[in-house]
């Protein structure tokens, strides 16, 4: 079984022979998971989520709400912007001061003051360059570890998700994953060529992410906790 629907809450169920309790988690985009050890019984999934329930209803009205009150980041001195996970301040700097619109030195982002009018389009760009970059090597290191060939790597702008696998193997991942911890930037890399063996989330989808990222749960919860602090760029 991967899929649960008890009355209008549809959750994808992830078993693990490691996990001894269940868990539910709502995702990034709202979507309902139960991680659950293997082999528990359906009926005990859905009393379990009947004694969820109000929570479960909570958490998802909290995402909507923090996901419509996200604020705007200000591109003013002081201002922090994640890299890999670290926050890094703003300075703005004289036109002369440097050559590129925006670059990290010294331990702080540098922008020009000529190019406010344009600073998100310069992070977006710089961040992407980066995750480019990171993100590459990363794919390259663990497809030679999990055995898959991928086609290359894409780095956009893909809406509510972290990562995607296109035609042909390739890659493709949200070019915000470069604000993540390392860590878990690494699980969203993993996830994603796991999907190369098994395109889709069934378990044995899991049990293979789970032999090549044994805690890729923990890494799992932070993104789906998590991951929508990074959404304010």
């Amino acid at each position: 079984m991967t899929q649960l629907a008890v009355d209008d809450l549809t959750f994808e169920v992830r078993e693990s022979s490691r996990r001894k309790t269940l868990e539910i988690t709502v995702d990034r985009d709202g979507e309902l998971v139960i991680a659950a050890p293997s082999g528990t019984d359906e009926q005990l999934l859905r009393d379990f989520v009947l004694e969820k329930r109000l929570w479960i209803y909570q958490k998802l009205a909290e995402k909507a709400e923090r996901r419509r009150r996200l604020p705007r980041k200000e591109y003013v001195n002081g201002e922090g912007f994640l890299y890999l996970g670290r926050s890094y301040r703003l300075k703005c700097v004289p036109p002369d001061a440097q050559k590129a619109p925006l670059k990290l030195a010294a331990g702080r982002f540098q922008l020009r003051e000529d190019a406010l009018p344009d600073a998100r389009d310069h992070f977006v760009r710089w961040y992407s360059a980066r995750a480019a970059d990171w993100l590459t090597a990363r794919v390259n290191e663990q497809a030679r570890r999990l055995g898959v060939e991928p086609a290359g790597v894409t780095v956009q702008d893909l809406g509510y998700h972290w990562g995607s696998c296109g035609k042909g193997n390739r890659v493709y991942f949200h070019w915000k994953t470069i604000l993540l911890p390392r860590h878990v930037a690494e699980y969203v890399v993993v996830h994603e060529l796991v999907h190369l063996h098994e395109p889709h989330h069934t378990p044995a989808f899991w049990r293979r992410l789970e032999r090549a990222m044994p805690d890729y749960e923990q890494r799992k919860s932070w993104l789906s906790r998590h991951g929508i602090e990074v959404e304010g760029i």
